[in-house]
């Protein structure tokens, strides 16, 4: 079922992307991101949208502009590798998170009118290897880079045959790079590389279907169906990596009223973070910290409160005015039976 449903969404997420430049693989990432864990989805995207760049380029590769190539890759290139690295030590659910909200920003572009003389006033080629060395960043990190940067190809005065080649051009490099970094961290699997290859597939077909239709749309319906990708791709993103969140870290928030003002208890996976508002002293934030993170001294300290058989927990407590501690001391039903204040 999972082929079936990937297929079709494959050669829907590639024919939306001829047409408006990019953003099947963002659309593709939370869709993959239900069949494999997230660290593997980037993976699998690259199988794909590296055939995906072969088979553009073979259509349009004499709209390719090799000026901005020469100018994006060298440091792209980088670019991937650090991101990649990246990937094998960093979550990638905040990652997902952080391009979700970013993509989803991009929703007032789509009500703006579109300025057609994009071109007219280039960016300076100094932009070129900063765009590349992101690009490659974000492609490394993720799996894809979509229509993130279709704005920056229209500045330098590139057509929408010249976007799609030139995009292919740049990323297809990018692509092979990382499947070898993906393969050396063991991110390569074989259902990995099956999931790949019926992206890829689904890719192929699509490009060809939709060869036709690109040079019957406008400049404008091109520009919009770009950021239209997007936000959809930021929406689909933003319920992927709430729900990996919730399910890795088990995020909660509490809040409480008290007889003096107000406290709220954030907790998230094992942590518990504190805020605090009294009337009369303002704003406290509080964090539960281990014991040995106390000075010498302060061990001691609360060491000699300690009750028969109490179990002691430690705050820190930052306020406006000062940093202080809490040292709260529970018995074996777990009730609080004594609280003490230090510095």
């Amino acid at each position: 079922m999972i082929y079936l449903a990937l297929s079709v969404a494959a050669f829907i997420a590639f024919s939306i992307s001829l047409i408006c430049g990019g953003g099947a693989g963002l659309l593709l990432i939370p869709i993959l991101g239900f069949a494999l864990p997230a660290a593997q989805v980037p993976a699998a995207l690259s199988i794909g949208t590296s055939v995906s760049s072969v088979t553009k380029l073979s259509l349009f590769y004499q709209h390719v502009n090799w000026q901005i190539v020469r100018g994006f890759l060298p440091m792209a290139i980088p670019g991937v590798v650090v991101g990649a690295w990246l990937l094998s030590y960093l979550n990638p659910a905040y990652i997902e998170l952080c391009m979700a909200i970013f993509l989803v920003s991009n929703l007032p572009y789509l009500f703006r009118k579109v300025d057609t003389s994009l071109g007219e006033n280039r960016l300076p080629k100094i932009i070129l290897p900063i765009a590349g060395f992101s690009a490659g960043f974000i492609s490394g990190l993720v799996g894809a880079v979509g229509v993130l940067f279709n704005r920056m190809y229209f500045q330098y005065g590139l057509d929408k045959e010249q976007i799609v080649a030139t995009r292919a051009a740049n990323e297809l490099i990018l692509h092979i790079i990382k499947l070898v970094m993906y393969a050396y961290f063991g991110l390569l699997t074989l259902f990995v590389v099956q999931l790949g290859l019926i992206v890829a597939t689904a890719a192929v077909l699509a490009t060809y279907c939709m060869k036709s239709a690109l040079p019957k749309i406008s400049l404008k319906i091109f520009t919009k169906f770009g950021y239209g990708a997007m936000v959809v791709a930021g929406i689909l993103m933003l319920n992927s990596a709430v729900i990996k969140i919730q399910v890795q870290y088990d995020p909660n928030i509490e809040v409480f009223r008290m007889a003096k003002g107000f406290d709220a208890a954030f907790s998230w996976d094992d942590l518990l973070y504190t805020i605090e508002f009294k009337y009369e002293e303002g704003f406290e934030f509080e964090k539960i910290i281990p014991f040995d993170a106390l000075s010498p001294s302060n061990q001691l300290f609360v060491k000699q409160q300690q009750l028969k058989d109490s179990r002691i927990v430690i705050e820190k407590v930052y306020s406006f005015r000062s940093i202080s501690y809490e040292a709260y001391y529970y018995d074996q039903t777990n009730h609080l039976i004594k609280k003490i204040k230090f510095k």
